[in-house]
């Protein structure tokens, strides 16, 4: 049975019932099932727009200008600036049809609407007088033909002075769903699979979201593995070892990784490599050695990079066009630091040296090749480029390893203190946030962003462990137990957010994967 109007709730909670149809209707004409919103209209009482919508709207298409003025004035909840902008915004209409009405007469009226009427509102008074100018000028002047067009852009300019109620946003229940879904993600420390979002229910993921099974172990390297990389596209995978060489790994459909090549030259353990922009070359720095260009289809060395005389290239990174490195080296000796970028012949293209370029140990490139980042014992050095100014953040202990943020806005690095800090790459930066609880006290402990949007943090740890955070949470939201010795480094799979590596003085890669099957949000 139908309960009566007067039986119906005003409020459901806190929301207003009315408020809650009229969006609803609104959302059914936009989406097209203008049948269904109409029904809804006759059922419920509620129309979508008051009355005075209507009128207004008529009004205006009418050009009765001072009947609009009157229903604008009729319009609870309106302030004075905002009453005064709309009853300006329709005497503006009716003075710019006036003025492309043409004639004496149109011209005469035209100065008795900007006087008696436009003048006396108080808007600001540039208005007035490019109004003003406008009669001479006829600068947005309305030409007779298209009258219709212009008052319904009148109509839609005012309803954006008036109160919310007066007319529903467009997208207003869309907005609230979107909004609504969004803050339950962001307040979700688990949610790192993007596509398991549904209307049906709360969101809330579960931990095993989180790459937490160890499904691999990559048993190629002979000594310890001190560093993993995943390629930017994520279909594979870099390993360096002590035992002088680096893997890559392909990493396959079903997600299991096989051998591809085995980079065999270097004479010292290999510390770090990076992938090219386009992934289709490696770099690869050992211990007192020549920076080695690999080409990943082939697996064969294309270049050595020995820099000038003397020097050890100590850090690498690639310009976002792939056809251009900058390197950091050193000499123990009295030569001073350097940092020069080269092509990929070897050629050096620039160079900045001198007794105030420090000893460089990590450096990397933004994605958009506007900023340089190094870090050298507690300084974080930040240069814009090709030539621009150059900030510096200074922490209080030595800094062990540097990792870039896939887009480029913020960064993070492991200290000897046994925190992570994340900075943002801007000169008002000034406190950045920290995670702790993995152990860092002797060794070079590298971390990594990751997970759907990078909204995670990973790192190694000398107990053997890996440790996951999620942002903006100091403490760790996951811990990985599997290796039996310290794990020097992780990469996050930047296109399989599921997917994590781990490097380790155990000799193995451990690939972690999230549990998909049966995990839908609960």
């Amino acid at each position: 049975m139908d309960l009566p109007e007067s039986s119906v709730p005003r409020r459901v909670g806190l929301v207003d019932r009315e408020e809650l149809v009229r969006v609803i209707e609104q959302s059914l004409y936009s989406l097209g099932y203008r049948r269904a919103a109409a029904a809804l209209e006759a059922e419920s009482g509620v129309p979508l727009y008051p009355p005075e919508h209507d009128r207004l709207l008529l009004d205006v298409m009418a050009g009765q200008w001072d009947a609009c003025v009157e229903t604008v004035r009729s319009v609870a909840g309106v302030g004075d600036a905002d009453r005064a902008v709309a009853e300006f915004l329709l005497w503006r209409g009716h003075y710019l049809e006036l003025l492309g009405a043409g004639g004496d007469a149109g011209l005469r009226r035209a100065r008795e609407v900007l006087r008696r009427r436009i003048s006396p509102l108080g808007v600001d008074r540039r208005c007035v007088h490019w109004l003003a100018r406008a009669m001479v000028s006829c600068e947005g002047a309305v030409a007779p033909e298209t009258v219709i067009e212009w008052r319904i852009s009148v109509f839609l300019d005012l309803v954006e002075v008036l109160p919310p109620w007066f007319h529903v946003p467009t997208g207003r229940l869309e907005h609230l769903v979107e909004s609504a879904v969004t803050k339950q993600v962001a307040s979700c420390i688990y949610h790192n699979l993007p596509d398991e979002i549904t209307l049906f229910e709360d969101h809330k993921c579960h931990e095993q979201h989180i790459p937490s099974e160890c499904a691999q172990i990559l048993c190629g390297h002979n000594n310890e593995v001190w560093f993993v990389r995943f390629s930017n596209n994520g279909d594979y995978l870099a390993s360096s070892s002590s035992d002088c060489t680096a893997i890559i790994w392909k990493v396959e459909k079903d997600d299991t990784l096989t051998k591809k090549h085995c980079l065999q030259g270097h004479h010292k353990p290999i510390s770090f490599v990076a992938w090219s922009p386009n992934d289709r070359m490696l770099l690869t720095c050992g211990t007192g050695e020549s920076l080695k260009l690999w080409n990943v289809d082939t697996g064969e060395c294309n270049l050595k990079f020995q820099g000038s005389v003397d020097y050890i290239i100590s850090s690498c990174a690639w310009f976002p066009n792939s056809e251009k490195i900058v390197c950091a080296s050193s000499e123990p000796g009295s030569l001073p630091n350097r940092i020069f970028t080269c092509d990929l012949e070897g050629q050096e293209l620039e160079v900045w040296a001198g007794d105030r370029i420090p000893k460089v140990s990590e450096l990397a490139v933004t994605p958009d090749g506007r900023h340089l980042i190094f870090v050298s014992c507690n300084d974080i050095w930040i240069r814009e480029l090709p030539k621009g100014r150059e900030w510096r953040f200074r922490e209080k202990q030595a800094i062990s390893s540097l990792s870039l943020s896939g887009d480029g806005q913020s960064f993070i690095v492991n200290l000897s203190s046994q925190e992570i800090h994340l900075w943002e790459i801007n000169e008002s930066s000034t406190v950045p946030e920290k995670f702790k609880g993995h152990k860092q006290e002797k060794f070079v402990i590298r971390s990594c962003f990751g997970g759907s949007n990078s909204l995670f943090i990973a790192s190694g740890s000398e107990d053997s462990q890996v440790y996951i955070w999620k942002k903006h949470l100091e403490t760790p939201i996951k811990v990985l137990h599997g290796h039996t010795m310290i794990v020097n480094c992780v990469s996050w799979n930047p296109a399989r957010p599921h997917m994590l590596a781990s490097a380790s003085d155990d000799r193995t890669v451990r690939i972690w994967l999230a549990r998909k099957a049966g995990s839908i949000c609960s």
